[in-house]
């Protein structure tokens, strides 16, 4: 039997974007999720990266293909490859820093204006460790989340707080929404075709059913 690398041995490819203004910890979080790292000496993202991590619902896998950007206005030409076939996003505040709050609106209609309108989306209000530069109360957070239909959750990428849950329920999320369009159309989404992608929306996108090799089962 050939042999194959364990990093493709998965059911569902989704890609997750995050957004949100320069310094919220975006890259921290990332690192912190794909990687169990943290880095106080972390710079600025230039331009996109991006990592992976696989998890398990339901008894598929699901690999997440997790897309961090700068933040700063400069490097906002990316925008619509960016958001192209992302399925979940991550908009990403700094608790102790009220501006970037009030910045999620514009992050949240830009996201709307570029990705489809199935797309889950999470309001994380990073730094949430540093409790005595709060600026920005759980509650007030709670509410626009509600308002704009969002999940919602505080995290700390320094203390690993909720960073795994918070990806973790956006990836299940998707899952389920992948799940329930497939049973629309009367399949059952363990046995789609191989190797058909899977458009939550409309757009072409990363996010597929990968494809069964002779060696995979």
């Amino acid at each position: 039997m050939a042999a194959y690398r364990a990093d493709d041995d998965y059911d569902y490819l989704f890609k997750v974007v995050l957004i949100g203004d320069s310094g919220v910890g975006k890259s921290n979080l990332l690192s912190r999720f794909t990687r169990n790292e943290f880095s106080l000496e972390s710079k600025s993202t230039i331009g996109v990266e991006f990592a992976t991590r696989s998890i398990r619902v339901d008894e598929k896998i699901i690999k997440a293909q997790i897309w961090d950007t700068a933040g700063q206005e400069r490097y906002r030409a990316i925008t619509s490859a960016y958001y192209r076939g992302a399925v979940g996003a991550l908009i990403v505040y700094d608790t102790t820093r009220h501006v970037t709050f009030e910045n999620v609106e514009r992050w949240l209609k830009e996201l709307r204006d570029h990705s489809d309108s199935n797309i889950v989306i999470m309001l994380v209000g990073n730094k949430a460790d540093l409790r005595h530069l709060r600026a920005v109360s759980t509650e007030d957070a709670k509410t626009f989340a509600e308002k704009e239909n969002t999940y919602f959750m505080e995290t700390s990428a320094l203390e690993a707080m909720n960073v795994e849950d918070s990806f973790t329920e956006v990836l299940t999320q998707i899952y389920h929404v992948v799940s329930r369009k497939a049973l629309d159309i009367g399949n059952d989404p363990g046995a789609l075709p191989k190797g058909q992608t899977i458009n939550v929306g409309s757009k072409d996108d990363v996010s597929a059913v990968k494809k069964v090799g002779c060696c995979s089962s």
